[in-house]
């Protein structure tokens, strides 16, 4: 090898360790940066007293940041959609107020380790009253529930069982219960036939001897059928409106629940057929349910029982268990180097029992 050619090579080296250094001098450490924070508040998690920030989630982060030695500039954002945006945008380092972890969120941000293990919990309003009846609205309800499937589904059998018996055995006549000798249109009169015979409204009675007697058999079996279901049916209306009031998320369904625009308590509610009403803000939403334009609301447990235990208190109720839970999380860039300090110190916290101490402050003990 030249000398020339060591030389140029030797030249290719410094050269590339300048441009690494400089990158790296460009690029101030974390520390040393003004950390973009954005929070949207969501009491206790988040609320804004007096012109400043507190609650749980700001605390345990400016007990992160003063362990990282971070500088933080907060950002108070007004619901979900601007915290994420916020971030789509770039315009935002780290959102403090609590996201729930999804994979589709999950595609398009990183998370830190879960500040917390939070589930929906529904509030109602505590007035001793019932909730307004919904007459229609009920029986839309029943009409399309699985027992009504399963009725269907006995009616069929029901129908479609002596439909062919006739059609197999009963003569063709223009007098009798099938005219037509091909099975179909002939197996449409029998079914006629069947179904008048099940609402015991058959004006035609069968010549063959055996139908004969196995429809009246039958007409028995159609009057028990219908006073089952009638008698389901108006059991089933009579305790929806007595029942009234919301206490559990089985009782979600075509009730108008309210909850916060872009959370994930939208999409639960929506998959279990809720009527939702969605609100940019906690105190929208809370102040739709005292003006009884929702049945109830459902949104993170620490947020509706500490509303219920403070403004709320004597106005409201939290019913029902702790449903669906999930972890929320700290939001992050996607590869930013913050999240592997921060869940650093957020596990050291939790080790030396900062994270209790403030848990307890907030939520009480456990």
């Amino acid at each position: 090898m030249s000398a020339r050619s060591i030389f140029d090579r030797f030249a290719l080296a410094i050269v590339v360790v300048l441009m690494t250094a400089s990158s790296a001098a460009a690029q101030p450490p974390i520390s040393a940066r003004e950390l973009r924070v954005a929070v949207m508040p969501i009491p206790p998690l988040v609320m804004q007293e007096n012109g400043s920030l507190t609650g749980f989630n700001i605390d345990l982060w400016n007990a992160i940041a003063a362990r990282l030695q971070l500088k933080t500039d907060y950002q108070v954002l007004p619901d979900i959609a601007s915290l994420l945006e916020s971030m789509r945008t770039k315009n935002t380092d780290v959102v403090v107020s609590p996201i729930v972890i999804t994979a589709a969120r999950d595609q398009e941000f990183d998370f830190s380790l879960p500040t917390m293990q939070a589930g929906f919990q529904i509030m109602v309003r505590d007035t001793g009253e019932a909730a307004a009846p919904d007459p229609l609205a009920d029986l839309l309800i029943l009409l399309f529930s699985r027992t009504t499937a399963l009725w269907i589904g006995i009616a069929a059998v029901l129908v479609l069982v002596p439909a062919h018996l006739v059609w197999l055995l009963e003569p063709r006549s223009e007098e009798g219960i099938v005219v037509s000798p091909k099975y179909i249109p002939g197996i449409f009169e029998a079914m006629y036939w069947a179904v008048c015979c099940l609402t015991t409204q058959a004006e035609t009675m069968p010549h063959q001897w055996v139908v004969r007697t196995f429809s009246v058999f039958w007409m028995f079996a159609g009057v028990i059928f219908v006073s089952f279901y009638t008698a389901q049916l108006t059991t089933t209306l009579a305790f929806r409106q007595i029942r009234g009031a919301i206490s559990g998320p089985e009782e979600l369904p075509g009730r108008r629940i309210g909850t916060v625009a872009n959370s994930t308590a939208v999409d639960y509610l929506r998959a279990h057929q809720a009527r939702v009403q969605e609100f940019q803000t906690t105190d929208q939403m809370f102040q739709a349910l005292l003006d009884k334009r929702v049945d109830a609301v459902v949104l993170g447990a620490p947020v509706l029982l500490y509303y219920a235990t403070h403004e709320g208190r004597g106005r409201v109720k939290v019913v029902g268990p702790e449903f669906d839970v999930a972890p929320v999380a700290f939001t992050f860039q996607l590869e930013s180097p913050l999240r592997k300090e921060v869940n650093g110190a957020l596990l050291s916290l939790r080790e030396n029992g900062t994270y209790q101490q403030l848990y307890d402050k907030w939520f009480g003990g456990s």
